[in-house]
Order: structure tokens, then C-alpha cells, then sequence
């Protein structure tokens, strides 16, 4: 064989296994599914090192003189041994049991103020592929806060059903629901002496449902990378009733490095109420947004950077109010010590759309008779700082500033009754709550730190604070300057319990009693502490108790709304898997 023939074999073989070594790489494309997954680290068994004598043995010395001649002889003995060397046992290994995760379970449980509440949550989890499922919760109150004449009781009824495949080359789901509330407008005002025939002249119920149908899909190599629609009828006792509409979807393309995405959304939100506070006329509303958010981002080593606009057009019912909107939407982070000191800054803007929905969602005290407008927010230029101080202390300082123009403020109503005549409805005592609007220009602080001290034991805080500055309104009704949140917790292997401590500062407000009295309103500070605490029976069975207000204070979070005292419940948590 030639030296060129053997080369020419020398590069078919290395051609041949680079070959199959490609080969041997190719996947086949399989079917992508999210699913959740614990993991459970497996025992790694060790065995330490063998104790060793290292003492060495001291010799005496001997004086043997001169050398003696020693005479000997070697017998040949046969010897039968019968020793047999045993097989070496290895010791067995204990395995430490690993924690059983289900994904169903059932909680109950009931506490003083007549209270119960029932929680399932349960889904098929019937293969890699589909899944569906359900969520049911119940809340309830009898009442009986301290010193309140009208009736203060609730339900939450909430009921949340799913369904989500996945195929080849996309992900959806379809999600449908009810939520019900019930409670009572039962402020009423220490500033006015209500009479027996004021009293009895108040129905202070109200009543509000919403039902909701979701869609979501999700594409895996697509250029529309996912988008949603949402729809939800929200109604009340009162016969005020509003539809909302929600679609949106992001479209996403790389350019080299760089990741050039855009997000598209439309908004229709519909709703009336019979009349207003004066019950002079009826209220609509009517409102179509359009939206378009194109973003290009750029990753540069240790920087990010994001160069974004939103644009929105939004119509209004008369068309009076329609108008073109745009906001800056450029944010940056900066990793100054690998991840455990990032820097970060960003000028971001938005329009917001109100609703009746979202403002009961937040103080279901308000009345039927709200106008509902959009929240021009012009900007929020922030910074701030984050990272680990050490691998036990985490950390967030951040400031901004933030100018909003119609910025939704909570105020009393005003009281249609100084006391000894009726009212007409259960709103109209000063018991009630509307929403005012102002151009607000907001100073905002916010730090947080969180130690990790132990495996066992955590602790942190946050801590907001505001400065407000109004063009009409005298003062931001109903907000605090400052909210602050300490948290512990500390877990042991059947155990844990953790403690929860709030403070708000004080609030401001005005009772308006007609026809020409006008009072300022302080809420004063308050705190507010609870515990909480669960026992691991074993992997299906807990048992849980809830300790809140601990210092049974019948502070206000909203004008004349007193709280729940101390309030106890307990209860039992099952879990399973059918």
C-alpha cells in the first residue's frame, strides 16, 4: 500500500466518525410541553477515611556484644489450613424518604366572627400534553365589628375552571370563572348623631358579580410569539353593568443579537350606572384603545438595554374625548459585580384604563354612581439599586418620580341626611365612596431588604414612601405618606410559622354634609400584626391557625370602616392525587 492510499484511508475513517458522531447528535423534534416538576436531590452515600495508628514504636536499644554463631534446621511439616477468609458485607445504606408532592388538595377551616372558609384545587394532570381543572374558594363573614349599628357582613364566592393543550408547534389554554361579593356600606360618620328614623331609612347591601371567559396561545417558532383575549360581564345589585374586552398579542423577531419585539393590544370597556349620587341622570361610558409597543433590545455583556415607545389612540363614546396618546417606554440594568450588584434606571409612561370593576376590586365601598375616565400617566423616570450585600442579605433601593394627569382619588360622598331625616338609598349617609380625579405629580421611595440567616429562618422589610403635590384637590384623599411591611418566617421539618407586622400612616379626607357643612377628616396611623402557623401531620394531612390584628385595634383603612378585631381561625389542609 503507497503512502497515498494510506492516507486517502487515514481521511475516509476520521470523515467516517465525524459522521457519526453528527449523526449520533440528531434529536428528534418532540413534542414541547410546560409542566411542573419537583425535583428531589437523590441520597449520595459517603464513607470517611479509616482512623490510622501513625505512632511510631521506640527501640530500645540493646547491647547484643559480638556476634554469636547460631545453629539450625528446617523440618518440612505439611499443614492442613482450614481457614477460610470470609466475603466482605457491606453495610447497609439508609435512604432518607423523599417528600411526596400532590397536586390536588382541600382545605377547611372556621374562626371567631362567625367566619369560614373552604379552598379546593384540583386538575386531571392526565398526561404531558393536556390538563384541566378547577379552583373553588369561600369566604364569609357574620360580622359584629365593635360599635357598629349596621349590618357588616360578607361572602366571597370565587370559581375558577381551565383547560390547556399542547400541540406540536403552539400552547393554549381557555379559562372561565364567577367571583360574587357581598358586603355592606356600614361606615357611618362619628361627626353626625343619627337618628332611629336616619338608621332604619339605610339598606346599606350591595351585591357585585363579574363572569369572565379567558383564551391564551402560545407559538413556539413563530413570528406572533403568543396572544390573549379576554371578555367580562361585571354587574351589581343596583343594576350598573360593564363590559370589557381585552385582546393583545406580541410579535417578536431576532436581528443578530439584538431582539426586536412588538405588542399590540385593543381595549373595549362599556358600562352604565342608573344615575348619579344626586340621581339627576344616568350614567355611560364608553371607551376603544388601541395600542402599539414596539421595543428593540440590546445585550451588551453586563448591559441591557431596552428602546421602546407606547402609542395608543383611544375613542370615546361622543368621540369629544378621543384623543392620541404617547408614552416613553426605555428602561436599563447594569450588572456591576456578576450579578450581585445590578444598577438600574428607566423613563416608562402608560395609559390606564378605569373601570368599575377595578375600583371595587380595590375599595368595594364605592357607590353606583362613579365616572369612570382614563389615568393619563406621563411618565415615571426611576433608578435604583439592587443585589446581595452577601449570600445571606438581599436587597432594593429605588426612586421616582411619576406624573399623572386624572389620577383616581377616594373620597367620602357627601351625606344627603344630617342625621334625623332619611335617606332614599343605602350609599347616601356618608357611608359611601366617590371617585374624584386631579393631576398629581408623585415623589416615591421604596426600600426593601431580606436576610436569609439560616435554612430555617427569614426575615425582611419594605418600606414605601410618597410625596404627593395636586393641582386641584388639597389633599391625596385616603393615601398614606408612608407604608412599611415586616415579615418573618422559620420552618422546621413538620413545622412552620411565620409573623406579619404592618403600619400605614395617617389619611386624609372631607365629610361634605348637605347643604353647607364641611369637615377635614384625619384616619389616624395604625399597625396591624398577625401570625400564622402549620403543622405537617404527614405528606397529606395539615393543620394551620391564623392569629390576625393581634393588637385588636379597630383602625380605618378607608373613612369610617372599621376593621375586624382580633381575629382567630383554624383549620385542616388534604392534599391528593386521583
Amino acid at each position: 500500500m503507497g503512502r497515498e492510499q494510506m492516507n486517502r484511508n487515514i481521511i475516509f475513517l476520521i470523515l467516517l466518525m465525524v459522521s457519526g458522531v453528527v449523526f449520533s447528535q440528531k434529536k428528534k423534534k418532540d413534542r414541547i410541553t410546560t409542566e411542573e416538576i419537583n425535583v428531589v436531590k437523590p441520597f449520595s452515600p459517603t464513607v470517611s477515611e479509616a482512623f490510622k495508628i501513625n505512632t511510631e514504636p521506640d527501640i530500645d536499644s540493646v547491647d547484643i556484644g559480638g556476634k554469636k554463631e547460631i545453629n539450625y534446621a528446617i523440618n518440612s511439616v505439611p499443614v492442613a489450613s482450614t481457614f477460610t477468609p470470609a466475603k466482605g458485607k457491606a453495610k447497609t445504606l439508609q435512604r432518607i424518604p423523599k417528600e411526596r408532592f400532590y397536586n390536588n388538595f382541600i382545605s377547611a377551616g372556621y374562626g371567631n366572627y362567625s367566619t369560614p372558609i373552604i379552598e379546593i384545587f384540583a386538575h386531571s394532570n392526565s398526561s404531558n400534553y393536556n390538563d384541566f381543572g378547577g379552583f373553588f374558594n369561600f369566604h364569609s363573614s357574620g360580622g359584629g365589628i365593635d360599635g357598629i349599628v349596621l349590618n357588616d357582613d360578607f361572602k366571597d364566592l370565587d370559581i375558577d375552571l381551565y383547560y390547556k393543550q399542547s400541540e406540536r408547534t403552539f400552547d393554549w389554554k381557555v379559562q372561565g370563572g364567577l367571583d360574587y361579593l357581598s358586603n355592606n356600606w356600614y361606615g357611618l360618620s362619628d361627626e353626625i348623631v343619627y337618628s332611629e328614623i336616619a338608621i332604619n331609612s339605610i339598606e346599606e347591601s350591595q351585591s357585585y358579580t363579574n363572569l369572565y371567559l379567558k383564551g391564551e396561545i402560545e407559538f413556539t417558532d413563530a413570528l406572533i410569539h403568543k396572544g390573549d383575549v379576554a371578555f367580562s360581564r361585571f354587574s351589581d345589585k343596583f343594576k350598573s353593568g360593564e363590559n370589557h374586552v381585552e385582546i393583545n398579542s406580541v410579535i417578536d423577531f431576532p436581528i443578530g443579537q439584538e431582539l426586536m419585539y412588538s405588542e399590540i393590544s385593543l381595549e373595549l370597556l362599556n358600562g352604565k350606572f342608573e344615575n348619579d349620587f344626586f340621581q339627576t341622570e344616568k350614567l355611560s361610558y364608553t371607551y376603544f384603545n388601541i395600542g402599539f409597543s414596539p421595543n428593540f433590545e440590546v445585550l451588551r455583556d453586563n448591559l441591557t438595554v431596552n428602546l421602546g415607545a407606547r402609542l395608543y389612540y383611544s375613542i370615546t363614546n361622543n368621540f369629544e374625548g378621543s384623543k392620541f396618546y404617547f408614552y416613553p417606554n426605555v428602561t436599563a440594568s447594569y450588572n456591576i459585580s456578576e450579578e450581585a450588584l445590578i444598577a438600574y434606571a428607566g423613563v416608562i409612561g402608560d395609559l390606564q384604563q378605569n373601570s368599575y370593576k377595578n375600583f371595587v376590586h380595590e375599595n368595594p365601598f364605592v357607590s353606583p354612581t362613579l365616572y369612570i375616565q382614563r389615568t393619563n400617566q406621563q411618565y415615571n423616570a426611576y433608578a435604583g439599586i439592587k443585589g446581595l450585600l452577601n449570600s445571606k442579605i438581599r436587597f432594593n433601593l429605588k426612586a421616582a418620580y411619576i406624573s399623572e394627569k386624572n389620577k383616581a382619588l377616594y373620597k367620602l360622598n357627601p351625606s344627603l341626611t344630617d342625621g334625623n331625616n332619611e335617606v332614599d338609598k343605602g350609599y347616601e349617609a356618608a357611608n359611601s365612596f366617590q371617585v374624584v380625579y386631579d393631576d398629581v405629580n408623585t415623589i416615591h421611595f421604596n426600600g426593601e431588604i431580606i436576610f436569609d440567616l439560616f435554612k430555617e429562618f427569614k426575615f425582611g422589610g419594605n418600606i414605601d414612601f410618597n410625596s404627593y403635590s395636586l393641582k386641584n384637590e388639597e389633599h391625596a384623599w385616603n393615601l398614606p405618606l408612608m407604608k412599611a411591611t415586616l415579615l418573618a418566617q422559620y420552618s422546621r421539618k413538620k413545622w412552620s410559622a411565620g409573623a406579619d407586622l404592618f403600619f400605614s400612616s395617617d389619611r386624609k379626607d372631607d365629610l361634605s354634609i348637605i347643604p353647607d357643612t364641611s369637615i377635614r377628616i384625619t384616619n389616624a396611623a395604625y399597625f396591624d400584626m398577625n401570625l400564622n402557623g402549620v403543622y405537617n401531620i404527614n405528606d397529606k394531612f395539615d393543620v394551620f391557625v391564623n392569629v390576625n390584628n393581634i393588637l385588636s385595634s379597630n383602625y380605618q383603612v378607608y373613612t369610617n370602616f372599621k376593621v375586624q378585631g382580633l381575629q382567630v381561625f383554624a383549620g385542616v389542609k388534604y392534599k391528593f392525587d386521583f
